[in-house]
């Protein structure tokens, strides 16, 4: 019987080590736990003050206009203050997706804020990278010690700014330049990019993985956010139409104003039913780009919501309303309201289905086999 080396003694300690701290090294916990968890923090702080700005502009309500605190010098609303908040949101839903001990999960507050701070435009993808790292090494130190309530905060909050100043600066300047690209490609190509934006983003909304986030971290606004909008819609309002026979007014709400992504367990069972909301996204994407010019300048955020909450709708009006307020925009026309419903609404309704009905009549694709559970 042969000794175990000491190398392989060391790497036996080193699992058990993680294992029993809780570190999974995988792309689920990184790529979807961490990465949806950070959207949802976008959502409750970038995304709700931005809504509450708009309504407060919208509806010239005086509470929502108005300067609730001033810091540094700076006026805040009510929605304002939900947006600055937006670094240590991310980090924190971060934090509770990869399970953080109490004391680390508290100190990724300060974590998420110099992240994003110093992440500038890029902030998104900065704090996605940092708060891991720095939950991870957080959790190694947690309750090692006698003085945990000292080590941990110490050790987590010193390790996170120390990456903020580190890599922060360079990942937002990376974030900027990636987005910047596709959004000069998109310009320049709106036919072929619209396609490539749509399709990619639309695809990215339904896996397991946020849409919302990447759209967030590469800055996705103007003419490829609008086709990126055009892509989470064809998925979200394709897949909740033609699907209704299945899952009646329930899965029309639940998925089209909620989330194409309840479909995964039936795509892979049958990846054939995502061939009408893809081709869906293909269509409609050079169409928003192309016919309609839709731009999405409002929260890079929204440009991966797509009919969730309205939220993508919601995003494109408040990019109206201050491309009016910037005079780059003289007004709302008529033809920005029809392009606004037939790309988010009405095209993906009517398309899908009968994509779909091509591919039942292949026999690729059967009644019930887009019924959720």
């Amino acid at each position: 019987m042969t000794a175990e080396k000491p190398k392989d003694k060391e790497d036996s300690r080193f699992k058990a080590f993680l294992k029993r701290k809780n570190i999974e090294i995988s792309l689920k916990r990184y790529g979807i736990d961490a990465l949806g968890a950070m959207a949802q923090g976008l959502f409750c702080s970038l995304l709700i003050g931005t809504i509450i700005n708009t309504l407060g502009t919208l509806f010239h309500i005086p509470f929502l206009q108005a300067t609730v605190a001033t810091i540094a010098g700076t006026d805040y609303t009510v929605g304002g203050l939900a947006m600055a908040m937006s670094g240590p949101a991310m980090a924190v839903a971060i934090g509770y997706a990869l399970q953080c001990p109490p004391l680390v999960l508290f100190s990724l507050v300060a974590v998420g804020f110099a992240s994003n701070a110093l992440g500038g435009a890029g902030g998104p993808l900065a704090v996605l990278f940092v708060a891991i790292i720095t939950a991870e090494i957080g959790k190694m130190v947690s309750k090692e010690t006698k003085v945990d309530i000292l080590v941990t905060p110490l050790v987590t909050v010193g390790v996170g700014v120390f990456l903020s100043w580190l890599i922060a600066p360079p990942l937002g300047k990376l974030a900027m330049l990636l987005g910047n690209l596709i959004m000069v490609a998109t310009e320049l190509q709106p036919f072929w990019m619209g396609i490539l934006v749509s399709v990619i983003v639309g695809i990215a909304l339904t896996l397991p993985i946020s849409s919302a986030a990447i759209c967030a971290a590469l800055a996705l606004t103007g003419l490829a956010g609008g086709a990126a909008v055009a892509g989470c819609c064809a998925q979200m309002v394709g897949f909740a139409v033609m699907s209704f026979k299945e899952n009646k007014w329930g899965g029309l709400v639940s998925q089209g104003i909620g989330t194409s992504m309840l479909q995964m367990p039936n795509i892979v069972k049958n990846p054939r039913i995502w061939i009408a909301p893809i081709l869906t996204s293909a269509i409609t994407g050079p169409i928003a780009t192309c016919l309609f010019h839709l731009e999405m300048n409002g929260p890079a955020i929204d440009s991966g919501m797509g009919t969730c909450g309205l939220c993508g709708q919601i995003g494109i009006f408040q990019g109206w309303l201050s491309g009016i307020e910037a005079g780059t925009k003289s007004a709302i026309t008529p033809t920005d309201w029809i392009g606004l419903i037939l790309v988010s609404f009405v095209l993906p309704a009517v398309i899908c289905p009968i994509i779909n009905l091509i591919v039942k009549k292949a026999g690729w694709v059967k009644d019930g086999d887009m019924k959720l559970a």
